[in-house]
């Protein structure tokens, strides 16, 4: 998440980002093949970002989103509130009564998640106090990568807001050394049928043309 175009505002935010999400199993519920796209359409214009979705086999798929941060953040509600729709439609009918949070995981240089934890935790403990989310950092590398999956599980409101808690935060602290980013791999067998559930996002520096 160090790509910069301008200056930086009070609070670090006045910058250009490209956010990458990692979508499992059902990326329908983003680019509805059935509606021609139109869902992803309405976020890139009402957002004002740029959203693509990677091509491929594999059963996860990139959503990179890239913008201005404000624009980021308007993008990444719309996507959260998606999905919490999509939650609601699935308790029609069913027996479930308490509605599941909205959860993603965001993936980061593990040179960072030390800024994200803070001393003794005291940084993830404050973004969880002040936005409502649960936040956990994996121990793990993710595959063949040197970044590390951040899961945070919510409200969409709660969410956005701690987007914008960690994307401050890795913008003071940028990553040390390269980077291997993480790639999802096609593998055999169907896709997985996880319930709207986008799998991972990443701030991270690639452009999109």
């Amino acid at each position: 998440m160090n790509e910069k175009e301008g200056g930086v505002c009070e609070g670090g935010l006045n910058v250009t980002l490209t956010i990458r999400l990692l979508m499992h199993g059902k990326v329908r519920h983003i680019s509805d093949p059935h509606r021609k796209g139109e869902t992803v359409k309405k976020m890139r214009e009402e957002s004002g970002a740029r959203i693509n979705i990677s091509d491929g086999s594999s059963p996860e798929r990139i959503v990179t989103i890239t913008g201005q941060s404000e624009v980021i953040f308007k993008a990444f509600a719309m996507i959260a509130e998606k999905f919490e729709e999509d939650i609601l439609a699935s308790m029609i009918n069913s027996t479930v009564t308490s509605r599941p949070p909205v959860t993603l995981r965001l993936v980061f240089p593990a040179s960072q998640c030390g800024s994200l934890i803070g001393k003794g935790g005291s940084k993830i403990k404050e973004i969880r106090e002040s936005t409502g989310a649960q936040v956990q950092v994996a121990g793990d590398l993710l595959p063949d990568s040197t970044e590390r999956a951040v899961t945070i599980s919510g409200t969409p409101r709660a969410i956005t807001q701690c987007v914008k808690h960690i994307c401050t935060i890795m913008l003071e602290s940028p990553p040390k050394g390269a980077t291997i980013p993480y790639r999802p791999k096609p593998t055999a067998g169907g896709s997985h049928t996880v319930l709207a559930q986008p799998h991972a996002a990443s701030v991270s520096s690639p452009s999109i043309s």
